[in-house]
C-alpha cells in the first residue's frame, strides 16, 4: 500500500496528513498558539500530595498543575520489579522540585499527566534514563530479528552507562548497526543537556521540548512504506532535508517541494476528510452510516444499515454492513483520534459466526494503528468495548468549540416551549414589578409564534391590567428572550 506524507506549512499553523492507499488515515494539527506538550521535560515543583488519590499535583509553569500518579513515579532503588507500589508520601514531598515529563496533553478542564520515569525517543531507539532494561518493541515479531537486534543493543549499551535503560522502535527493523549506534549516541548526548539545563533552570520551567510537527513526524512515521514526504514551503523543505541528513540518512531524498498549483491538502481530498471527520454522522458506500458522539466519559459508535436493504436476506445485510462499519470505525478512530473508552454499537447479529468475522476484521484494521488498543468480545448486549490509548487532544477538540446557542447539549427548547417560558416570566414580573406595561424581547421567530397566539397574551394582559408588547430582535438566540418592565 502506497504511503505518503503531506506537510502543509502557514504561519501560525502547521499540518500533516498521513495518506495510505489514497485516503488520509491520520491528520496532526500544531498551532503557534498551541503546541501539543507530550514529551517535553519540566523542572516542577510538587503543590500538593494526595494520599487518599496515591497521587501529587505538581506545578510545571502551565495554566493548570500536573497530575503525578505513583504508578508513573520512580521506584526506590533495589526495590523488586514485582513488589507492591510505595505510598507516594514517601517517594515526594510538597515543596520538592522534580523532573518530570508529559505523557498526556491537558484534556478539556483535566491538567497534563506527568511522569518521572523519562523516555527519550530517536528514530531507532527509545532511551530510559531511569530504567534498567533492554527491549525490543513487540510490534518486531521475527524472531530473528528481534535477536539480532537484541545483541546489537547489548554492545552498544556500555554507551548508555550509567544512563541504562533502551528499546529498539518498530523502525530499527532492518536498521544498520552503525545508525543505531548513532542513535545511541545522540540520546546520550541529549540526556547530559537535559541534565545539565535542569541543574540550572527555575521550577516550573521546560528544560527540553521536543521537535517541532514537522520533524517530530519525519521521526515517528518515516518507515520504509513511506514512499515520499511533501511540503509546500520551499523554506520547510530544507530545514526537513537537513534534518533528514542528520539524523534519517537516506531519508532526505524522499523530502519533495510540492509546486503543484492545488493546495497540497486539496490532493487525495484531506481538506474535506477532514470537514467529514468533525460531523457526528459518517456515510458507508453501501447506504448504512455510523453514527459518531464523542463525551467526557467515552465515546460511542452506533452503526445503522440506513437507506442499505441488501439483496439476498436480512442476515446478509447486517453482516456486509457491519463489516464494513468495522473499517470505517478503525479509520474514523485514527483520523479523529479519538481515545479512551469507546463502545461500538454494531446491527445486532445472532450468528456467533457473523460476530467472531466482524470481531476479526476490526482487529485486523487497527493492525495498523500506532495507538496501544484492547478490543474486547461482544458483550452479553451486543455491545464491542474497546480502549484506545489517548496522548493528545483529538481533532474535535481541536478545531471546534462547544455551541454558545446550545451549550454543548445538541438540542435547543422549541419556539413553543420558549413563549410558554414568557408566558410564565411575564407573570412573574407582573407580581414583583409595578410597572405600566411589559416589553418582551425575543427573536423574531418566537415573536411571530406569539402574535399568532395572541390569545395567550390577551389573557395575561387582562388578568394583570397591564399592556404587554413584543419586539422582535434578530440577535436574539432561539433561547433567549427579555422581559422588561417599562
Amino acid at each position: 500500500m502506497t504511503t505518503e506524507i503531506l506537510v502543509n506549512i502557514s504561519p501560525q499553523e502547521t499540518r500533516v496528513a498521513l495518506v495510505e492507499g489514497g485516503s488520509a488515515q491520520e491528520i496532526f494539527i500544531q498551532r503557534a498558539n498551541r503546541h501539543g506538550l507530550v514529551g517535553n521535560v519540566y523542572k516542577g515543583v510538587v503543590k500538593r500530595v494526595l494520599p487518599g488519590m496515591q497521587a501529587a499535583f505538581i506545578d510545571i509553569g502551565l495554566d493548570r498543575t500536573a497530575f503525578l500518579h505513583v504508578a508513573d513515579m520512580r521506584r526506590p532503588e533495589g526495590l523488586a520489579p514485582d513488589a507492591p507500589l510505595p505510598s507516594v508520601e514517601s517517594l515526594i514531598s510538597e515543596g520538592q522540585q522534580l523532573l518530570v515529563q508529559i505523557v498526556k496533553d491537558p484534556l478539556g478542564t483535566k491538567g497534563a499527566r506527568l511522569t518521572t520515569l523519562i523516555s527519550l525517543p530517536a528514530r531507532y531507539l527509545v532511551m530510559l534514563p531511569f530504567e534498567m532494561h533492554v527491549g525490543v518493541s513487540a510490534k518486531i515479531e521475527d524472531e530473528t530479528e528481534r535477536a539480532r537486534l537484541k545483541e546489537i543493543m547489548d554492545r552498544l549499551a556500555p554507551e548508555l552507562a550509567p544512563y541504562w535503560g533502551v528499546i529498539a522502535r518498530t523502525a530499527a527493523e532492518a536498521a544498520t548497526e552503525e545508525a543505531i549506534a548513532q542513535d545511541m549516541r545522540f540520546l546520550v548526548r541529549l540526556w547530559k543537556a537535559i541534565e545539565e539545563n535542569a541543574t540550572t533552570a527555575k521550577a516550573g520551567t521546560m528544560v527540553h521540548g521536543d521537535l517541532p510537527l514537522s520533524m517530530r513526524i519525519m521521526r515517528d512515521l518515516l518507515g520504509t512504506t513511506v514512499e515520499r514526504v511533501r511540503v509546500d514551503s520551499e523554506g520547510e523543505v530544507e530545514n526537513m532535508r537537513q534534518f533528514a541528513r542528520d539524523f534519517l540518512p537516506g531519508a532526505d531524498t524522499l523530502v519533495e517541494f510540492h509546486r503543484g498549483a492545488a493546495p497540497i491538502f486539496d490532493l487525495y481530498g484531506v481538506e474535506d476528510e477532514i470537514e467529514r471527520a468533525l460531523q457526528r454522522k459518517v456515510d458507508l458506500k453501501s447506504g448504512g452510516h455510523l453514527v459518531i458522539d464523542q463525551t467526557e466519559a467515552m465515546t460511542t459508535i452506533d452503526v445503522n444499515t440506513g437507506a442499505f436493504t441488501g439483496h439476498r436476506n436480512l442476515e446478509e445485510t447486517v453482516l456486509k454492513t457491519n463489516l464494513e462499519a468495522a473499517q470505517a470505525i478503525a479509520r474514523q478512530l485514527r483520523l479523529r483520534n479519538l481515545g479512551g473508552i469507546i463502545i461500538l454499537d454494531f446491527i445486532d447479529m445472532p450468528s456467533d459466526d457473523h460476530r467472531a468475522q466482524v470481531l476479526r476484521a476490526l482487529e485486523r484494521e487497527f493492525a495498523r494503528d500506532k495507538a496501544r488498543i484492547q478490543i474486547h468480545p461482544f458483550s452479553p448486549l451486543g455491545l464491542i468495548e474497546m480502549t484506545r490509548k489517548r496522548t493528545r487532544e483529538s481533532l474535535g477538540h481541536l478545531m471546534t468549540e462547544v455551541c454558545p446557542t446550545c451549550g454543548g447539549r445538541g438540542h435547543i427548547k422549541t419556539i413553543e416551549t420558549v413563549c410558554h417560558d414568557i408566558a410564565r416570566d411575564v407573570q412573574r414580573a407582573a407580581r414583583q414589578y409595578d410597572a405600566k406595561s411589559f416589553l418582551v424581547l425575543a427573536c423574531p421567530a418566537v415573536v411571530e409564534k406569539l402574535q399568532e397566539q395572541s390569545g395567550g397574551l390577551a389573557e395575561l394582559e387582562a388578568q394583570f391590567k397591564r399592556p404587554i408588547r413584543l419586539q422582535a430582535e434578530a440577535y436574539y438566540p432561539q433561547e433567549s428572550f427579555d422581559v422588561v418592565p417599562v
